[in-house]
C-alpha cells in the first residue's frame, strides 16, 4: 500500500521552515532538498526533518500541506513542531 507523508523541515543556515509531501521514500526526499539545485531549499544543506504526518491517500496529504502552509505563522508551526517527537 502507497503512503504520502507530510513533512516540515528546518535550516538553521537560513533560520526557515519548509513544509512539502511526498510519495517517495523521505530520506531520499531530504537528501534531494540538501544537494544543490534552484528552488526554495536550494543553496544550504542543513535541511533537518522536525515533523511528520502519514496518510493513505494522496489528497488528503495535499491538502494538509496546504493547510499548514496558510497559517503563515511561524509560532503556529513551531508549536506543531514542537508537539512531535522529530522536534529533538
Amino acid at each position: 500500500m502507497m503512503y504520502w507523508i507530510v513533512y516540515i523541515l528546518y535550516s538553521t543556515k537560513r533560520d526557515r521552515y519548509y513544509i512539502g509531501y511526498t510519495g517517495d521514500n523521505l530520506a531520499g526526499r531530504i537528501r534531494k532538498h540538501n544537494s544543490n539545485h534552484k528552488g526554495f531549499t536550494g543553496g544550504v544543506d542543513d535541511w533537518v526533518l522536525k515533523y511528520t504526518e502519514t496518510y493513505d491517500d494522496k489528497s488528503e496529504a495535499q491538502k494538509r500541506e496546504l493547510l499548514i502552509k496558510s497559517w503563515k505563522s511561524r509560532k503556529r508551526i513551531e508549536l506543531l513542531v514542537r508537539s512531535s517527537d522529530h522536534s529533538g
